[in-house]
């Protein structure tokens, strides 16, 4: 592409200031721009980059918010190339204030959006307008700001892009930009049935992104005890106001400006701030009346009522609070206050923040109502009056005569006659377009839509999309697939393409808590549980087979494969009688199907099983030889008359013979554990119970014959120091110790995970994400 100062006659005088405007945005002389859009108005429009960028689009991306108010306010003074100038796209088609969004200054996108507000609604290449793009880069401040400037009729018509239909929803749920999600559900509710070419709906974006729940994300015990610590208000709504934003505007997404190395004194600081705060809530707490309403509407007292601490009663809310900031406060102060507990402190917000969008969706989902208009309830022309969830591969999209007559905006309500007709043979992504985009939008160029919309090839047929609750038993999202089955108890009959429902689902993907959450559901359990799908495969079969990726979140093939078993016999028990000896369409059984998928996973964990059983029982027969030498041998030699040894009454040599003895046994039965791996057959089924319960008693018995071992060794050597050296034995022997302690350290990870294995009933979720 060309570049857009391209011209075949150049003016010398045009280019000059192009040069002088360019040399001093790039050293940052922005004072020297400001001179030349004071007395030069040509300065507004100058295209100073290869991109096409002006100089108000560089103070912009520069975060020159003086600057910038500055520009735009000599920029007034000629209204007519103020317009001009400010509509200017670069090779992108943004104009400054989509870069004014996106950078998320709310005091730069007032100054521009004040001074030309149809620019809010001006798209970009991608058919993006500078609503969207705030939407789209998580900026809060600037999206409230700009659709207060645009007003919420006008706005409506800004919330999708042109490329593929998603509105501002979709794309700040998508960006985890929750905060922001739950105000535009709260500013346009009918956005929470939108869906967009794809018939992708926000809730199954929601359902898409297992991390953002807490039943998606892995913590460890460490974690655990600080994340109960942590506590995270909820969302409330907030009322977008006409206030002026170009005094202050905060970037609630910036960097601290204090040092790293004062990240502790600035916690202590904060924690004195939260503290006051704190106080002078309860004081307000204790004037306010018991009869006073918290809430102006229903909704926000619903949203008092759901509070984070469900089991405390509403009276020990100031007890609560206190606990609150007690806790945080001791994690402060012990040092666990800066980056580890500000992660967590994310990942709560964003567990507790998604829970309340996905149950602000449901309560505006219309995806299994029943909607009267006339005809079937399958054959409904409105994009509102559908089911959003289910996209049918025959959809009926409108007619010539329905969409040459009419078109309905967002909300489903208002009506505007259609600019063009709708000829016979025009692509279908047209009609979807005339759904999406109001007529009325001026901004929104329709030749370039019917253009774009016929270069774009859709298949005859377009394939059934998944409904939010088989994603999100897909990926694991318990919380989400409770929520949906007690709103609506039918999405238990949802099935996808492949004829597969939740149960087939969750067993597929190796979802054991949303498995064991559809066990608890007594109703139509025969039912569901008895599901097959296109392939003629029930549930039983569908645990035998597996994927291409490792299933669950565990190391070493043959913990995996103890897994693989267990998860299949689990599946097994829960089956109605008689599923086991099923065939599907292929004329297998789920037991073939499990040894036939199984093969190369019984070969790696048998291979897996053998070297560590060799090198563990290398040094298991090692101390055995030891302790056996050990066991022989009485320090301080014998007493010749009476035949016992001299030493008999000292603690240490008493300890020296217990633990030589001990060290003896187990190192043996290590051995003979090992031995047993080493010869056992290797079947699928000696992989649930017999062969990890060899492995980890050969480990423990290790383990043991480890520590009796040292502890042998010093009692038998403290004889030697005690007289002289006493006090500088202990460290000596930690440092002869230590070799051998690494060794037991580095195989320790392999015995806990062996420990949660064996003693599991059922294997642990898996937290990878499906795609």
């Amino acid at each position: 592409m060309g570049s857009p100062l391209g011209t075949t006659n150049i003016d010398p005088e045009m280019h000059n200031l192009r040069t002088n405007l360019f040399k001093s945005a790039m050293r940052g002389e922005w004072n020297k721009v400001v001179a030349s859009y004071r007395v030069n108005p040509k300065s507004y429009s100058a295209q100073i980059t290869r991109s096409g960028d002006t100089s108000l689009h560089l103070a912009v991306r520069d975060g020159q918010e003086d600057i910038v108010e500055e520009l735009v306010k000599l920029m007034s003074s000629h209204p007519d190339e103020a317009k001009v100038a400010l509509e200017i796209a670069n090779e992108q088609k943004n104009t400054a204030l989509h870069l004014a969004a996106a950078v998320g200054t709310a005091r730069m996108c007032s100054s521009i959006a004040n001074l030309e507000p149809s620019l809010i609604g001006q798209r970009n290449e991608e058919g993006e307008t500078p609503l969207f793009w705030a939407a789209l880069h998580g900026k809060k401040e600037t999206f409230f700001c700009l659709h207060s400037i645009c007003g919420l009729d006008q706005g409506r018509s800004y919330y999708r892009r042109t490329c593929d239909g998603d509105t501002i929803l979709h794309v700040a749920i998508a960006g985890e930009f929750f905060d922001l999600a739950f105000q535009i559900i709260h500013l346009c509710e009918e956005l929470a049935n939108a869906h967009n070419e794809e018939g992708i709906t926000p809730l199954h974006l929601l359902a898409s992104n297992p991390n953002a729940f807490r039943s998606g994300t892995h913590l460890g015990a460490y974690q655990k005890m600080i994340n109960h610590c942590i506590f995270v208000e909820e969302l409330k709504a907030e009322e977008i106001s006409n206030q002026s934003f170009s005094v202050t505007a905060s970037n609630n997404n910036s960097k601290p400006t204090y040092p790293e190395n004062y990240e502790t004194c600035m916690d202590i600081f904060l924690l004195i701030k939260k503290g006051f705060e704190f106080g002078k809530k309860l004081f307000s707490k204790t004037k306010k009346s018991p009869t006073e309403s918290p809430g102006g509407d229903a909704e926000n007292q619903q949203a008092t009522r759901s509070r984070s601490h469900e089991l405390v009663p509403s009276n020990y809310d100031t007890c609560f609070d206190i606990l609150k900031f007690v806790s945080k406060a001791m994690l402060v102060v012990l040092g666990l206050g800066s980056s580890d507990i500000r992660k967590l402190e994310d990942k709560k917000k964003k567990h507790i923040w998604s829970v309340q969008i996905m149950e602000k969706l449901l309560q505006r989902a219309k995806m299994y109502e029943y909607t009267f208009s006339g005809e079937s309830p399958h054959s409904g022309n409105s994009t509102d009056d559908k089911n959003p969830d289910q996209i049918s591969p025959t959809k009926n999209y409108p007619q010539e005569d329905e969409v040459n007559t009419k078109q309905k905006d967002l909300t489903g309500k208002k009506e505007t006659p259609i600019l063009f007709p709708v000829k016979e043979g025009v692509d279908k992504l047209l009609c979807k377009l005339v759904e999406y985009f109001p007529v009325g939008d001026k901004n929104l160029d329709m030749k370039n839509v019917i253009l774009m919309a016929a270069e774009k090839k859709e298949t005859s047929e377009v394939a059934v999309k998944e409904t939010a609750i088989l994603i999100a038993a897909k990926n694991g999202i318990e919380e989400m697939v409770d929520k949906i089955l007690e709103k609506f108890p039918v999405a238990i009959h949802d099935v996808n393409s492949e004829n597969k429902n939740v149960v087939l689902l969750a067993v597929e993907n190796r979802q054991p808590h949303v498995y064991k959450l559809l066990l608890k559901r007594k109703v139509m359990r025969d039912s569901i549980f008895r599901k097959l799908d296109y392939k003629g495969n029930s549930a039983l079969h569908l645990a035998a087979m597996l994927g291409d990726s490792p299933p669950w979140r565990i190391p070493g093939a043959a913990l995996q494969m103890q897994w693989e078993v267990k998860w299949y016999e689990f599946v097994k028990q829960s089956m109605p009688p008689h599923f086991f000896t099923r065939h599907n369409k292929d004329n297998k059984t789920a037991k073939a199907i499990f040894s036939e998928t199984h093969k190369d996973l019984v070969k790696s964990g048998g291979e897996w099983l053998i070297n560590t059983s060799q090198s563990c029982s290398v040094v298991a027969a090692l101390i055995a030889t030891v302790a056996f030498a050990t066991a022989a041998t009485v320090p301080g030699g014998v007493d010749e008359k009476k035949g016992t040894p001299t030493l008999e009454r000292h603690p240490a040599f008493n300890a020296f013979a217990i633990s030589s003895v001990v060290a003896l046994s187990f190192s043996v039965t290590s051995v003979v554990m090992f031995l047993a791996i080493l010869t056992s057959r290797y079947k699928e089924k000696d992989f649930g119970r017999s062969l990890p319960k060899k492995l980890l008693l050969g480990l423990t018995s290790l383990f043991v014959s480890i520590a009796a071992l040292l502890v042998s060794f010093c009692a038998g050597h403290f004889f030697v120091l005690r007289d002289e050296l006493k006090y500088a034995a202990f460290p000596i022997y930690a440092v002869t110790c230590l070799p051998v302690t690494l060794f037991a350290i580095a195989q320790f990870p392999l015995y806990v995970d062996l420990m949660w294995a064996s003693f599991k009933k059922v294997p642990q979720r898996s937290y990878s994400v499906v795609r």
